[in-house]
């Protein structure tokens, strides 16, 4: 954890997919959920793992083409799923009617978090005023929050079609400071993607806490960096 100077700040925001809602261990039980409910196992191509690890690695490339506004909403949400099962070898007449919508109903509903937010939000939130700013689509965003009990901590909670542009992009950042009614200066970002957080947030002028649970090795100067959320009842 690096030092963490004295400053008084304000407003939190906070990334949710990543940073609190543990996406990777709520898609996994997702996908297992799925792999069964559809009978994947029958055509003896892959196993609940490989659907995983294929699904992970298309869909962060097809969030990256959405925030490139290359493809739609729509798009991602059918597509991801049909690009990993035929990469696995199914043929398109193979391929189960509704299992992205399963998808997209099932996963929001799950309830893990990472360790210590709630201790951690309990305690930020007697001190500061707290906020979310996320990429994530906003029905699925508010069913996450609502399912993992985390929507009674944050004043505002700014999706990325709320404007209709995406992190790293500075307009979110302004915007949600406006809605806030607070000045970057008095503010700090929290969250796991050096590009759309921490890149974002500097980017409008506000500082930020670069949330790298894995200690991944960077060359990003950051405001403040930390590998687990319970530091942060330490430092602010």
């Amino acid at each position: 954890m690096k030092f963490f100077p004295l400053k008084t700040y304000k407003h939190l925001f906070f990334d949710l997919d990543h940073t609190l809602w543990d996406f990777e261990k709520n898609a996994e039980e997702t996908i297992l959920v799925l792999y069964n409910q559809f009978e994947l196992a029958k055509f003896g191509q892959f196993s609940s793992t490989d659907f995983y690890k294929k699904y992970s690695y298309i869909n962060h490339r097809m969030w990256r083409q959405y925030h490139e506004g290359k493809i739609t909403q729509q798009e991602l949400r059918v597509n991801r799923f049909e690009q990993t099962l035929l990469k696995l070898g199914l043929t398109p007449e193979q391929i189960p009617v509704g299992l992205p919508e399963a998808f997209t109903t099932l996963c929001p509903q799950k309830t893990a978090v990472f360790p210590y937010t709630y201790q951690v939000l309990n305690y930020l939130q007697k001190k500061y005023t707290l906020h979310i700013i996320t990429n994530g689509f906003k029905d699925v965003q508010k069913i996450k929050m609502a399912s993992s009990d985390l929507h009674g901590y944050f004043t505002e909670v700014i999706t990325s079609e709320c404007i209709n542009c995406s992190k790293p992009d500075r307009k979110i950042f302004e915007h949600a400071l406006n809605r806030a009614n607070v000045k970057a200066v008095d503010s700090l970002m929290i969250g796991d993607s050096l590009e759309a957080d921490i890149l974002g947030a500097k980017n409008a002028g506000i500082d930020q806490i670069y949330f790298n649970p894995a200690k991944k090795r960077h060359y990003q100067k950051v405001t403040y960096e930390i590998s687990c959320l319970s530091e942060l009842m330490r430092v602010l």
